[in-house]
C-alpha cells in the first residue's frame, strides 16, 4: 500500500505538543524536526533513513546533563556518518539556536565541509544575551536562516505530524506572527557591529569682508 508523508515506519507527533512547540507561545519543552537530502547531479534527494524529530534532553536520573535540542540533532547526524565524497543539505525547523548551540554549530558547518544547513525556526530564541551575534555568525558560516512560513508549518503537519487525516489549519494569529519575526529576524541578519560615525566637521567662524576670518 502507498503511504502519505506522514507514513508508519517512525513515530510521529501528537497535533497539540506540534501546536505548542511550533505555534506563538513559549513551550517548556523544544522540539526539533529534521531532514536530510543528497546531491545527485543537479538535484536534491530525501534521503528517508535520515528524518524524523526529537526533543531536547532535560535533566533526570536517565540524562544528567541538559542538552538542547541543536545538540541532539547534531550528536545524531555525526551518528549516521555521511559520506565525505558525496554533498547533503541538512534542514531543521525548531526554534532559533540559542548563543551557547549556534558555536556549535557553525563548528560543525566549519568541519563539515560536505554539509549545508538550512533552519527554519517558528520563534526567535531571545531568553539569552548574544543571541543574535550566534545568528549572524551561523549566517556568515554559510546557514540559511529563515522563520517558518504556512508552507513550512503545513510540510511538518504532513510529514512529522499524526494528523489524522485532517488538514492543517492555521492557529490564530499565526499569519501575524510570521510577519513580525521574518521582519525581526531579517533585522537581526542585516545589521553587524557599525563603524562609528565619523566626527562632524567644525563649522566655520565668520569671515570678514576680505575673505579672513573676522575676529572676535
Amino acid at each position: 500500500p502507498s503511504f502519505p508523508p506522514a507514513c508508519a515506519h517512525r513515530p510521529l507527533m501528537d497535533p497539540t505538543t506540534f501546536e505548542w512547540n511550533f505555534g506563538i507561545t513559549w513551550a517548556k519543552e523544544t522540539y526539533l524536526c529534521y531532514e536530510v537530502e543528497v546531491r545527485e547531479g543537479d538535484a536534491w534527494v530525501p534521503a528517508k533513513e535520515h528524518e524524523g524529530f526529537l526533543r531536547n534532553e532535560a535533566l533526570s536520573s536517565l540524562s544528567p546533563v541538559l542538552r538542547h535540542a541543536e545538540l541532539c540533532f547534531l550528536r545524531g547526524v555525526s551518528d549516521w556518518d555521511l559520506d565525505e565524497g558525496k554533498q547533503y543539505r541538512l534542514t531543521y525547523m525548531s526554534w532559533s539556536p540559542c548563543p551557547n548551540c549556534a558555536p556549535k554549530l557553525v563548528e560543525f558547518l566549519d568541519e563539515n565541509s560536505h554539509v549545508t544547513l538550512r533552519i527554519f525556526p517558528a520563534r526567535i530564541h531571545t531568553k539569552s544575551r548574544g543571541y543574535q551575534d550566534g545568528l549572524r555568525n551561523l549566517r556568515d558560516a554559510g546557514a540559511q536562516l529563515a522563520i517558518m512560513t504556512l508552507k513550512e508549518h503545513q510540510h511538518c503537519w504532513d510529514t512529522f505530524v499524526d494528523n489524522q487525516g485532517q488538514p492543517f489549519r492555521p492557529w490564530p494569529n499565526l499569519v501575524e506572527h510570521i510577519e513580525t519575526k521574518s521582519q525581526e529576524l531579517k533585522d537581526i541578519l542585516r545589521l553587524r557591529f557599525l563603524p562609528p560615525a565619523p566626527p562632524s566637521p567644525s563649522l566655520p567662524g565668520p569671515v570678514s569682508a576680505s575673505g579672513s576670518p573676522a575676529s572676535s
